[in-house]
């Protein structure tokens, strides 16, 4: 490195340092996030983990208020919520509409109010947006799938306005990473992750 390169990085070093902003704020990575919806949270969360680029996926609740995001309540059907992930990201590794993608294939978004076993609107497809651009481009994405006849019946997926995400029980977080064995996992959301694998080898994680 070059002497006068040493002393530019010294100098913003103690810019940031007089400002009181930590020298690393500078370098460190505008995170986003999305809330998403396609049946039981359990395969949802396994699928984006897997996922470059993706920091943290919480498994919980969205649709509802705060005092129906219970798992038990939430079980019901009556509360408006639907099983759902909150997806940190950072768009300068997977944009956005990578992340619709990777939904559409994660799920089916034809079927009303289920998903494999699981009956009942809590287990909706549903597309949570935070702002006008995530609106957007949800819309965007299913207009193009519908286009392309991607699937044999018309797309229902929902697309509306995020105003809460309640995270789920502990016991629910990272359920397929810590039950992979589980007879549920194997049977309904182990082939999830694998066909977002085999079809979106560029956005996985490296496997050792």
């Amino acid at each position: 490195m070059s002497i006068r390169r040493s002393l530019a990085l010294c100098a913003t070093a103690f810019a940031l340092l007089l400002s009181g902003v930590p020298a690393h704020a500078a370098t460190a990575p505008h995170l986003e996030k999305a809330v998403l919806a396609g049946g039981c949270f359990w395969g949802m969360e396994g699928v984006f983990e897997s996922l470059s680029g993706v920091t943290q996926v919480v498994s919980g609740f969205a649709g509802g208020d705060a005092a129906s995001a219970h798992y038990e309540t939430v079980s019901t059907g009556t509360t408006g919520h639907a099983e759902s992930v909150e997806i940190t990201y950072d768009p300068a590794r997977i944009a956005y509409h990578q992340l619709l993608e990777v939904f559409f294939t994660a799920h089916d978004p034809t079927t009303v109010d289920r998903q494999g076993p699981d009956e009942g609107p809590q287990y909706r497809s549903a597309i949570f947006y935070a702002n006008d651009e995530q609106r957007r481009e949800a819309q965007s994405e299913i207009a193009a799938l519908t286009r392309a006849h991607a699937f044999n019946a018309p797309i229902v997926t929902q697309v509306v306005p995020l105003h809460g995400f309640y995270a789920a029980e502990a016991y629910h977080q990272h359920y397929m990473a810590l039950h992979p064995y589980s007879p549920y996992i194997l049977i309904n959301d182990k082939p999830k992750v694998a066909a977002v694998r085999a079809k979106f080898p560029q956005l996985v994680k490296k496997t050792s």
